[in-house]
């Protein structure tokens, strides 16, 4: 825009003031002509913490579970005089990832182990609109088969439970209740 003014015959301080810009811009895109500007990366600036940074690997590697304020508390008697942020934020960059924990699989046999839940819901019947109720939803999932089983009752006690389980038992052959199970 500016070559296409200054091509018409504008002043450079006629140019600025319709830009909007400083005259130094308008003389500055006139003697580059129609060449993009360079840009390039600008060098990083030097920090307070690079001349500690080989300590900080060394330790990390020797000892990866230190805490970031002991190794800040070990550079401020080294002279370190920047911030505790700076040495925290470095430490996340070189400290080795930890290992994901390992988790042990276990298998039960069939009829041994099983998972119980009851779920509270509101709900409204048909036969009474003006009416809230509260109703269970009773479920079981089994270790063995991870068979998911639920039903809604009406109660969260000993004897429902008791009922909702004693219903479970002709679902499959494996769960027969055995004398030994009942308590």
């Amino acid at each position: 825009m500016i070559l296409d003014l200054h091509r018409q015959g504008l002043s450079v301080s006629a140019i600025a003031r319709q830009l909007g810009v400083d005259r130094k811009t308008v003389r500055k895109y006139i003697a580059r002509g129609l060449e993009p500007p360079a840009y390039g990366p600008r060098q990083p600036r030097p920090r307070r913490l690079d001349p500690f940074t080989t300590y900080l690997r060394e330790r990390t590697t020797a000892y990866p579970g230190l805490t970031g304020s002991r190794m800040w508390r070990e550079l401020k008697e080294l002279g370190y005089s920047g911030g505790y942020t700076a040495v925290t934020d470095y430490l996340r960059e070189v400290r080795p990832p930890e290992p994901a924990p390992f988790e042990v699989r276990f298998e039960t046999p069939p009829g041994h182990q099983a998972q119980v839940d009851f779920a509270q819901f509101q709900v409204v019947f048909t036969d009474e609109p003006t009416t809230m109720r509260i109703v269970w939803l009773f479920s079981m999932v089994l270790g063995h088969s991870r068979l998911i089983w639920a039903r809604f009752v009406l109660h969260q006690d000993l004897q429902t439970f008791c009922a909702a389980i004693w219903r479970l038992w002709p679902i499959s052959a494996a769960c027969r209740p055995r004398s030994s199970m009942i308590a």
